[in-house]
Protein backbone atom coordinates (compact mmCIF):
# COMPACT_ATOMS: atom_id res chain seq x y z
CA UNK A 1 0.00 0.00 0.00
CA UNK A 2 1.48 3.41 -1.01
CA UNK A 3 1.52 5.86 1.93
CA UNK A 4 -0.26 9.43 1.36
CA UNK A 5 2.05 12.22 2.71
CA UNK A 6 1.00 15.41 3.35
CA UNK A 7 2.36 19.01 3.04
CA UNK A 8 -0.42 20.82 4.88
CA UNK A 9 -0.85 19.83 8.12
CA UNK A 10 -4.30 21.04 7.93
CA UNK A 11 -5.58 18.11 5.45
CA UNK A 12 -3.83 15.73 8.19
CA UNK A 13 -6.13 12.60 9.16
CA UNK A 14 -7.72 12.24 11.92
CA UNK A 15 -6.55 10.48 15.61
CA UNK A 16 -7.01 6.65 15.10
CA UNK A 17 -5.48 6.59 11.32
CA UNK A 18 -3.09 7.98 11.53
CA UNK A 19 0.16 6.87 9.72
CA UNK A 20 3.62 8.88 10.17
CA UNK A 21 4.17 8.58 6.23
CA UNK A 22 1.52 10.85 6.30
CA UNK A 23 3.20 13.34 8.77
CA UNK A 24 4.40 16.55 6.42
CA UNK A 25 7.41 16.20 4.32
CA UNK A 26 10.97 17.52 5.82
CA UNK A 27 11.58 20.97 4.35
CA UNK A 28 14.94 21.62 6.23
CA UNK A 29 17.30 19.53 7.33
CA UNK A 30 16.89 15.67 7.25
CA UNK A 31 14.85 13.30 8.96
CA UNK A 32 14.80 9.41 8.57
CA UNK A 33 12.45 9.24 5.29
CA UNK A 34 12.32 12.51 5.05
CA UNK A 35 9.26 13.60 6.72
CA UNK A 36 8.03 14.67 10.86
CA UNK A 37 6.16 16.65 13.23
CA UNK A 38 8.74 19.65 12.83
CA UNK A 39 9.59 20.13 8.75
CA UNK A 40 10.74 23.48 9.24
CA UNK A 41 13.70 22.60 12.45
CA UNK A 42 17.19 21.65 11.41
CA UNK A 43 19.20 21.00 15.03
CA UNK A 44 22.47 21.38 12.92
CA UNK A 45 21.76 24.97 12.51
CA UNK A 46 22.43 25.33 16.34
CA UNK A 47 26.16 23.92 15.80
CA UNK A 48 27.39 27.68 16.17
CA UNK A 49 26.08 27.78 19.72
CA UNK A 50 27.87 24.21 20.92
CA UNK A 51 31.47 23.97 22.08
CA UNK A 52 34.26 22.42 19.89
CA UNK A 53 34.01 19.03 20.84
CA UNK A 54 30.55 18.51 21.17
CA UNK A 55 30.24 20.12 16.95
CA UNK A 56 32.91 17.63 15.93
CA UNK A 57 31.66 15.15 17.96
CA UNK A 58 27.78 15.45 16.48
CA UNK A 59 28.97 16.60 13.33
CA UNK A 60 30.95 13.65 13.20
CA UNK A 61 28.28 10.93 13.83
CA UNK A 62 26.50 12.54 10.55
CA UNK A 63 29.04 12.63 7.95
CA UNK A 64 31.37 9.80 8.68
CA UNK A 65 29.12 6.23 8.97
CA UNK A 66 31.56 3.77 10.80
CA UNK A 67 32.27 0.42 8.59
CA UNK A 68 30.80 -3.02 9.81
CA UNK A 69 33.34 -4.63 12.29
CA UNK A 70 31.87 -7.11 14.31
CA UNK A 71 29.12 -8.73 12.39
CA UNK A 72 29.90 -11.03 9.73
CA UNK A 73 27.87 -10.74 6.27
CA UNK A 74 25.07 -12.75 6.84
CA UNK A 75 24.88 -11.20 10.14
CA UNK A 76 25.03 -7.78 9.28
CA UNK A 77 22.00 -8.13 6.93
CA UNK A 78 19.49 -9.98 9.43
CA UNK A 79 20.49 -7.67 12.34
CA UNK A 80 20.05 -4.28 9.58
CA UNK A 81 16.42 -5.37 8.76
CA UNK A 82 15.84 -5.87 12.46
CA UNK A 83 17.27 -2.51 13.17
CA UNK A 84 15.23 -0.91 10.70
CA UNK A 85 11.89 -2.99 11.28
CA UNK A 86 12.36 -1.69 15.39
CA UNK A 87 12.90 1.77 14.16
CA UNK A 88 10.07 1.86 11.52
CA UNK A 89 12.37 2.94 8.52
CA UNK A 90 11.37 1.34 5.49
CA UNK A 91 12.50 4.16 3.35
CA UNK A 92 15.46 6.07 2.54
CA UNK A 93 17.36 8.56 4.09
CA UNK A 94 17.26 6.14 7.11
CA UNK A 95 19.67 6.20 10.10
CA UNK A 96 22.80 3.42 9.60
CA UNK A 97 21.72 1.92 13.37
CA UNK A 98 23.53 -1.24 12.02
CA UNK A 99 26.82 0.41 12.00
CA UNK A 100 26.44 2.33 14.57
CA UNK A 101 25.61 -0.72 16.61
CA UNK A 102 28.51 -2.47 15.03
CA UNK A 103 30.92 -0.02 16.29
CA UNK A 104 29.80 -0.11 19.93
CA UNK A 105 29.78 -3.69 20.11
CA UNK A 106 33.04 -4.20 18.24
CA UNK A 107 34.73 -1.51 20.78
CA UNK A 108 32.89 -3.08 23.60
CA UNK A 109 31.26 0.16 24.70
CA UNK A 110 28.71 -2.03 26.80
CA UNK A 111 26.02 -0.09 29.13
CA UNK A 112 27.51 -0.57 32.52
CA UNK A 113 25.29 -3.47 33.63
CA UNK A 114 24.80 -7.00 32.23
CA UNK A 115 21.41 -9.00 33.33
CA UNK A 116 22.39 -12.39 35.50
CA UNK A 117 20.45 -14.72 32.70
CA UNK A 118 21.49 -13.13 29.99
CA UNK A 119 25.45 -13.63 28.54
CA UNK A 120 27.85 -10.39 26.86
CA UNK A 121 25.72 -8.14 24.64
CA UNK A 122 27.97 -9.11 21.76
CA UNK A 123 26.89 -13.02 22.25
CA UNK A 124 22.84 -11.98 23.35
CA UNK A 125 23.20 -10.13 19.29
CA UNK A 126 24.92 -12.91 17.33
CA UNK A 127 22.38 -15.36 19.10
CA UNK A 128 19.34 -12.96 18.01
CA UNK A 129 21.01 -12.61 14.38
CA UNK A 130 20.57 -16.60 14.49
CA UNK A 131 17.74 -17.34 15.93
CA UNK A 132 15.87 -14.95 13.34
CA UNK A 133 17.31 -16.57 10.52
CA UNK A 134 16.04 -19.93 12.17
CA UNK A 135 12.48 -18.78 12.40
CA UNK A 136 13.18 -17.45 8.15
CA UNK A 137 13.75 -20.96 7.39
CA UNK A 138 11.15 -21.92 9.27
CA UNK A 139 9.09 -19.94 6.28
CA UNK A 140 11.30 -20.97 3.37
CA UNK A 141 13.68 -17.81 3.48
CA UNK A 142 17.23 -18.27 4.41
CA UNK A 143 17.51 -14.92 6.25
CA UNK A 144 15.12 -12.44 8.26
CA UNK A 145 16.02 -10.11 5.94
CA UNK A 146 14.25 -11.86 3.05
CA UNK A 147 10.61 -11.97 4.38
CA UNK A 148 8.40 -9.55 4.05
CA UNK A 149 8.08 -6.41 5.73
CA UNK A 150 4.43 -8.04 7.30
CA UNK A 151 6.44 -11.50 8.15
CA UNK A 152 9.50 -9.27 9.88
CA UNK A 153 6.77 -7.22 12.23
CA UNK A 154 4.82 -10.36 13.30
CA UNK A 155 8.19 -12.18 14.36
CA UNK A 156 9.01 -8.90 16.08
CA UNK A 157 6.04 -8.98 17.68
CA UNK A 158 6.65 -12.57 18.76
CA UNK A 159 10.07 -11.69 20.12
CA UNK A 160 8.82 -8.68 22.09
CA UNK A 161 6.00 -11.61 23.62
CA UNK A 162 8.61 -13.77 24.06
CA UNK A 163 6.70 -16.47 21.94
CA UNK A 164 10.16 -17.81 20.40
CA UNK A 165 11.68 -20.78 21.31
CA UNK A 166 13.93 -23.98 20.76
CA UNK A 167 17.36 -23.85 18.80
CA UNK A 168 18.91 -20.61 19.39
CA UNK A 169 16.48 -19.15 21.74
CA UNK A 170 16.77 -21.97 23.87
CA UNK A 171 19.88 -20.39 25.33
CA UNK A 172 18.38 -17.05 26.21
CA UNK A 173 16.25 -15.27 28.39
CA UNK A 174 14.17 -14.13 25.26
CA UNK A 175 12.27 -11.63 27.07
CA UNK A 176 15.63 -9.88 28.95
CA UNK A 177 17.39 -10.14 25.12
CA UNK A 178 14.41 -8.56 23.13
CA UNK A 179 15.25 -5.74 26.08
CA UNK A 180 18.79 -5.83 25.15
CA UNK A 181 17.95 -5.06 21.70
CA UNK A 182 15.31 -2.15 21.99
CA UNK A 183 17.89 -0.47 24.15
CA UNK A 184 21.09 -0.72 22.17
CA UNK A 185 18.67 0.29 18.95
CA UNK A 186 17.73 3.09 20.55
CA UNK A 187 20.19 4.41 21.94
CA UNK A 188 21.97 4.82 18.77
CA UNK A 189 19.19 5.75 16.89
CA UNK A 190 18.07 8.76 19.12
CA UNK A 191 21.96 9.61 19.63
CA UNK A 192 21.95 10.96 16.29
CA UNK A 193 20.96 14.65 14.68
CA UNK A 194 18.42 13.40 12.09
CA UNK A 195 16.71 11.37 15.05
CA UNK A 196 16.62 15.39 16.53
CA UNK A 197 15.13 16.91 13.66
CA UNK A 198 12.21 14.14 14.10
CA UNK A 199 10.97 14.53 17.77
CA UNK A 200 12.12 18.30 17.95
CA UNK A 201 15.26 18.25 20.23
CA UNK A 202 17.15 21.24 20.55
CA UNK A 203 20.78 19.25 20.85
CA UNK A 204 23.58 19.97 23.26
CA UNK A 205 22.40 23.14 25.36
CA UNK A 206 26.13 23.88 26.34
CA UNK A 207 27.87 26.08 26.51
CA UNK A 208 24.31 28.35 25.76
CA UNK A 209 22.04 26.70 28.65
CA UNK A 210 18.59 27.56 28.97
CA UNK A 211 16.48 31.29 30.19
CA UNK A 212 13.27 30.66 29.31
CA UNK A 213 11.18 28.80 31.83
CA UNK A 214 9.43 26.51 29.25
CA UNK A 215 5.89 27.08 29.02
CA UNK A 216 4.72 27.66 25.37
CA UNK A 217 1.04 28.57 26.20
CA UNK A 218 2.80 31.55 27.90
CA UNK A 219 4.82 32.29 25.30
CA UNK A 220 8.29 31.18 27.20
CA UNK A 221 9.81 29.16 25.02
CA UNK A 222 13.09 29.00 23.12
CA UNK A 223 13.52 31.00 20.31
CA UNK A 224 15.38 28.44 18.62
CA UNK A 225 13.74 25.66 20.23
CA UNK A 226 11.34 23.64 17.13
CA UNK A 227 7.76 24.22 16.08
CA UNK A 228 5.62 21.35 16.29
CA UNK A 229 3.59 21.02 12.79
CA UNK A 230 0.74 18.64 13.62
CA UNK A 231 -1.02 17.57 17.35
CA UNK A 232 -1.83 14.64 17.21
CA UNK A 233 -1.30 12.91 20.62
CA UNK A 234 1.08 9.40 19.51
CA UNK A 235 0.21 7.42 22.74
CA UNK A 236 -3.43 7.61 22.53
CA UNK A 237 -3.15 6.66 18.23
CA UNK A 238 -1.35 4.02 19.09
CA UNK A 239 -4.10 2.88 21.77
CA UNK A 240 -7.02 3.70 19.63
CA UNK A 241 -5.26 1.14 16.86
CA UNK A 242 -4.67 -1.76 19.84
CA UNK A 243 -1.15 -1.53 18.77
CA UNK A 244 -0.23 -1.27 21.70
Amino acid sequence: MTKRVFEDPGHLPSRGTWDPGQLPRQRKGVTPQMHGRYPDYDVLEQADHWDEVTRRLVLDRVHNVPPLRFFDEAQARTIGAFCDQLTAQDDDPKIAVLNYLDEKLYENKGAGYQYFDLPSDQEVWRTVARGLDEEARKQGRDSYAFLTEHEQNELCHRFAKAELYGAAWATLNVSRAFKVCVRDVCEQYYAHPWAWNEIGFGGPAYPRGYAAFGNPDLGEEEHWEAKEAVDVDAQKDVQAKGLD
